[in-house]
């Protein structure tokens, strides 16, 4: 199996870790620099304790992933109200730059743990089985992930080589997550609620 089930403690960090971030971005805009930045802080500090709870690699280059997504949305969410020019100035948030820093920061983390999260499905079913055959099967869930660490090689080439930025990045960050997210949601609705089979 490429990718683990999360612990129900893993499951609460991810939820408190999701929370703050969304505070973060609902409340960003009216919330003082040095405020906003303590509260992103908390975000952080959250997510690393998620990520050191659940470390079956899968897991936390789901998170990585998933914070670079939120790093996204703050992106478009400032992007707009700077379009917009409203009346009042905005003095809260988190610059630009730093987010978008951030944001690829977070998928080339995710990144390096979806290769090693391939890689050890790879190697440990060809030290038990002296094959790739039986863990290592094209099945939903290896299909996707892999199809989602090909988006996210893409977009970190288009990065580092054409200086991809903005939307286009943002929407192969897109892809790329929801790649990732049918790899394990994907596989476990086709197995439980269409094939009707027990959970593994």
């Amino acid at each position: 199996m490429i990718l683990a089930i999360p612990s129900p403690l893993g499951v609460a960090l991810g939820i408190a870790t999701a929370v703050a971030y969304g505070f973060v971005a609902a409340a960003g805009a009216r919330m003082s620099r040095q405020a906003t930045q303590w509260a992103l802080g908390i975000a952080w500090l959250l997510h690393a304790l998620a990520l050191a709870h659940d470390l079956a690699l899968g897991i936390a280059s789901y998170g990585l992933f998933g914070a670079a997504v939120v790093h996204a949305w703050l992106i478009t969410r400032a992007e707009k109200q700077i379009r917009l020019a409203t009346a009042e100035p905005h003095q809260g948030g988190v610059p630009l730059l730093t987010l978008e820093r951030l944001t690829f920061r977070f998928v080339t983390a995710g990144f390096v743990l979806l290769s090693a999260t391939l890689l050890a499905g790879l190697l440990f079913s060809e030290q038990l089985y002296g094959t790739a055959g039986r863990f290592w099967k094209w099945d939903h869930k290896t299909t996707f992930s892999v199809l989602a660490w090909l988006t996210f090689a893409v977009l970190l080439i288009g990065r580092a080589r054409f200086g991809w930025r903005g939307r286009t990045a943002r929407r192969v960050l897109y892809a790329g997550s929801a790649l990732l997210l049918l790899a394990y949601v994907g596989s476990r609705f086709v197995l439980e609620v269409v094939l009707a089979r027990p959970p593994v």
